[in-house]
């Protein structure tokens, strides 16, 4: 194959105008591609770490909400209906979501066209996950790329890869001109000064303060030098813990009396202007503290310019700067930096020919020629029969262990039959007694199509299908209501349900229509939740309110531009918001004077809208209203102690503690998570673990309502222990709660377990 008959390139990973190292090695190879592939287009789908993601230039065509699982599903549909040739993942476990960036797993898994994928990160001692990751990246992909030969030594002798599917790429670099420093010191305000210089991403690692204590001692021999550190902090040092260590590093210079030798230019430099900062440098200095850093783009630049480098022995910086171009000294070393910064400013002609040494090394390292090795590479994948078959959805085993228990829909197809989920079971047994609701069929609903949104398995359509059409039965068009109850003979035991099962209906359709698994699916969704919507005006059920908002923003999500729904929407978010205001005291955060049932999807619902519209106010008082729920309902020993409903939680003080009921527990979950996407505070994700191990033991009586043989979840906790019979609002709570636990931390589980074939659902 010639490069003339390669007609669409995709790039993922991170871009600019996101601060990133990798974003903006991204676009550089990105533009190197397209000038060499001239009727080529590269496009890139770029990782967002905010919901708001950034003002992208055309090329990114389309956008992965870092944390939202689903996104990286449809970008894979995404490329594969766009016909890529080749699809480039630029790899890092910190870009991508769930642990350690085991998101992109599913992403990768569901690409039909070839892979290659960039490591910019090898570890020589992964945890077990991450070494899980990287091997199922090696299978998914037809080739790996690393930027030196001891990235390659370390895919060899660590993951065992062959060493026919590794590849060898440096690092990028501009075509930088060799000149004299002088030339550019003036642009800068530097000139007549000696410059050492450091650039890049601030955070911990870097050891900047290495340098900077080695300077009273290099000053004896240089009182003219200055040391330039220049770039802005981390964004994710400074969201996690601020600027502290910028901070530092000027007490310490401040300490050591360093001001006017020390300049901090707290800025991301654009590539002209970074040009012009390594063009003033005398020398460059990469003091980095770990040894395992397989590639430094930083370092890449000073090489490729032609400056006289001194670094720390981390592992690039000794590939790159061997054969003298450059000088190494230990780690933490300062006397040894100082010695070396002296001993490389007093001999100017060793430096001056490391510096050519290093500048004709570099040439290599331009982008026009690292893009031609890439294009090398992609006509001798695409020349060569794919490695393995590309399947079009999600049905892989994983090598990853991991804490959460296996979903499990054993249960939930032996309740379910042609009309819908049966109500309630005789122990494990199906009860046909009292038949079927639009409450369990809404839930049954909401599950399945998180699980196909999740996994990709087509598997759970027909029982997607099967309580679809069961709403579809339940709207009664005379009165523009959903029934609820119907009983085992297909009678219908009233004309129009409850609020609340009305409102639980919009929710899970509002899902479908968004997360269904094909058209026809949505289609229905969409028109059965246009037809609910109309009624919900009336309702004062606090609840119906609360269930409907979910809904709505999720069909939001699919419809942004619908006035009616978004006209609901506000309605609904500011009756609930004001039921709080006028209600909730210091003492009782409650919109009511009870707390009852299912109660966490009231401050869930507001979160959501808080962080969606955005409303700070109505954030503020949905993530309060959860706070104070789960203060209500956490005991002495730290474990999740639900409100019973024998008489609930009143104003005057009364608390029931029995029965407890798995829905509460679930909407806590739920409700967790919305906090934790709003806040991105990580104790919600703990909080979140803590409401699910509720169903797992961690209770009032230290007994386990799920059932790890059945797949079922029992009926409660009651004083006697927990009620035997297990239920389809007990079973999709726990469901529920799982899947939801799941969105957040990108679990994929065994395709098979015990003998259990992954095609009969066990996930």
């Amino acid at each position: 194959m010639k490069k003339d008959r390669l007609n669409s390139v995709a790039m993922i990973g991170t871009y600019v105008p996101r601060k990133c190292g990798i974003a903006t090695f991204t676009h550089n190879l990105s533009d190197a591609l397209e000038a060499e592939l001239a009727n080529c287009p590269v496009a890139v789908v770029a990782m967002d770490d905010t919901d708001k993601g950034y003002p992208y230039p055309k090329r990114v065509k389309f956008q992965i909400r870092q944390s939202s699982l689903p996104d990286y599903l449809r970008a894979a549909e995404y490329l594969n209906v766009n016909q890529v040739d080749i699809a480039v993942v630029q790899h890092e476990y910190g870009i991508f979501g769930g642990r350690n960036g085991c998101h992109v797993l599913h992403l990768v898994r569901n690409l039909r066209m070839p892979v290659v994928t960039t490591l910019h990160t090898v570890l020589t001692e992964p945890s077990e996950q991450q070494g899980s990751i990287l091997l199922e990246l090696a299978e998914h992909s037809e080739q790996l790329v690393v930027m030196t030969n001891k990235g390659r030594e370390i895919l060899r002798n660590v993951y065992g890869i062959s060493d026919d599917k590794i590849t060898c790429i440096p690092h990028g670099i501009p075509d930088f001109a060799f000149v004299d420093p002088s030339f550019y010191k003036d642009t800068l305000g530097i000139e007549n000064r000696t410059v050492l210089l450091s650039f890049g991403l601030l955070h911990p690692g870097k050891g900047f303060e290495l340098v900077i204590q080695a300077l009273p001692e290099v000053l004896k021999r240089h009182p003219n030098l200055v040391y330039i550190i220049l770039g802005a902090t981390h964004p994710h040092v400074i969201k996690n813990t601020g600027d502290a260590y910028r901070h530092g590093l000027h007490q310490l210079v401040n300490r050591l009396g360093l001001e006017s030798h020390v300049r901090f230019d707290n800025k991301y430099a654009d590539q002209d202007e970074l040009c012009r900062y390594i063009g003033a440098a005398d020398v460059f200095i990469t003091p980095y503290l770990s040894p395992s850093q397989i590639t430094s783009g930083t370092l890449s630049y000073a090489v490729g310019a032609g400056k006289a480098v001194i670094s720390t022995p981390y592992w690039h910086a000794k590939e790159l700067l061997d054969k003298g171009r450059g000088r190494l000294v230990p780690f933490g070393d300062v006397n040894a930096m100082a010695h070396a910064i002296i001993d490389v400013l007093d001999n100017e002609p060793e430096r001056n020919a490391m510096r050519k040494r290093a500048y004709q090394f570099g040439r290599r390292m331009v982008w026009k020629e690292v893009a031609r090795r890439y294009v090398d590479l992609f006509v001798r994948v695409l020349d060569k029969p794919m490695s393995r078959p590309r399947a079009a959805h999600a049905d892989y085993p994983t090598r990853m262990v991991e804490q959460l228990p296996i979903l499990n829909l054993r249960h939930l197809q032996l309740i379910t039959d042609d009309t819908g989920v049966l109500q309630h079971c005789a122990y494990t047994i199906p009860n046909r007694e009292h038949g079927y609701c639009t409450d369990d069929q809404a839930r049954a609903l909401l599950a399945t199509t998180m699980c196909y949104a999740q996994f990709q398995n087509k598997k759970v359509i027909p029982l997607i299908q099967k309580y679809l059409a069961f709403l579809f039965h339940a709207f009664n068009r005379e009165n523009g209501r959903f029934r609820n109850f119907m009983s085992y003979d297909r009678h219908w035991l009233e004309a129009a349900g409850s609020e609340d099962a009305h409102g639980r209906a919009l929710w899970s359709l509002g899902v479908v229509v968004r997360d269904g698994p094909n058209e026809a699916i949505r289609s229905l969704a969409t028109r059965l939740f246009n037809e609910g919507l109309a009624m919900i005006e009336p309702f004062t059920s606090p609840r119906a309110w609360a269930f409907a908002l979910v809904g709505l923003h999720s069909y939001l999500e699919a419809y942004a531009g619908d006035a009616e729904a978004r006209r609901l929407r506000d309605l609904l978010v500011d009756r609930l918001h004001r039921a709080f205001k006028q209600n909730a005291d210091a003492g009782w955060f409650w919109c009511e004077d009870v707390v009852t049932y299912d109660n966490a999807k009231l401050p869930h619902a507001l979160l959501l809208a808080g962080r969606r519209l955005p409303d700070p106010d109505v954030f503020k008082t949905g993530l309060r209203a959860l706070e104070w729920l789960l203060e209500q309902q956490t005991a002495e020993t730290g474990h999740l102690c639900l409100i019973g409903n024998a008489g609930w939680l009143t104003r005057d003080g009364y608390r029931s503690n029995f029965d407890q009921q798995p829905l509460d527990a679930m909407a806590l979950v739920e409700a967790c998570i919305e906090a934790f996407r709003g806040t991105g505070d990580f104790r919600w994700v703990k909080e979140a673990r803590r409401c699910l191990n509720w169903f797992l033991g961690f209770n009032d009586l230290n007994l386990p309502l799920y059932d790890f043989t059945t797949g079922g979840c029992y009926d409660g906790l009651t004083p006697q222990g927990v009620n035997a019979n297990q239920g389809a609002e007990s079973t999709l709570a726990w469901l529920i709660s799982l899947l939801t636990m799941f969105e957040v931390v990108g679990q994929q589980v065994p395709m098979e377990e015990n003998g259990i074939n992954h095609n009969q659902l066990v996930e």
